[in-house]
């Protein structure tokens, strides 16, 4: 496995927030599967509750994923969503074995 690295990412939207925070997060998708050591980013989000989304994320290693959080297209992200998100986002990294 190498330094493949998997990131699971959880965020809630705010109350009447969900579906504008969703089209947000399915944008990220084509611009980050074309980057250099992406393996495969997924985007989910809760049956349970709409207004929870999670990324499941494969990289090929730490520095494909630094690459990954310093691109452009999720600064922009990160600068726009502010609003629509009830609370910080969850960031787990997970090391394959």
């Amino acid at each position: 496995m190498g330094d493949r690295l998997t990131v699971i990412a959880r965020m809630k939207a705010k109350p009447g927030m969900e579906e504008r925070l969703k089209q947000e997060l399915l944008s990220l998708l084509q611009p980050t599967r074309a980057e250099e050591g992406c393996i495969n980013y997924d985007l989910h989000q809760s049956m349970q509750d709409g207004s929870r989304f999670l990324f499941h994320e494969n990289w090929e290693s730490e520095e494909c994923l630094k690459k990954h959080s310093q691109s452009e297209h999720l600064k922009s992200f990160r600068a726009r969503v502010g609003e629509m998100l009830d609370g910080p986002t969850e960031i787990e990294i997970w090391k394959a074995l």
